[in-house]
């Protein structure tokens, strides 16, 4: 699996200077304050916090019991490439030519 770069400086620390407008639904943004009261944390750093979840979670695979072992099985057992696969990479390496 690809590494993914550094992460980027902690937002609490780094300039304040970019802006971003949304509109949304009257609940939501009633549930963003609430969020914001509880936390201690801004509007931004909330959704800087819910991209960088969403992108954690993006970026990595967990697999368990069965979807693992097919996994595994694969990777130490992979089948032969089809046909049209080895057709595609035939014509791709014949444009490259």
């Amino acid at each position: 699996m690809p590494t993914s770069a550094p992460p980027p400086a902690d937002p609490v620390r780094e300039a304040k200077k970019a802006r971003i407008e949304l509109r949304i639904a009257p609940s939501a943004k009633a549930l963003i304050h609430r969020a914001m009261a509880v936390s201690g944390l801004t509007a931004g750093d909330l959704a800087y916090e819910g991209a960088r979840r969403v992108l954690d979670e993006h970026e990595r695979m967990l697999l368990t019991g069965a979807d693992r072992d097919a996994f595994l099985e694969a990777v130490r057992n992979p089948p032969e490439p089809a046909d049209r696969l080895v057709e595609a990479l035939r014509r791709h390496r014949d444009r490259l030519s």
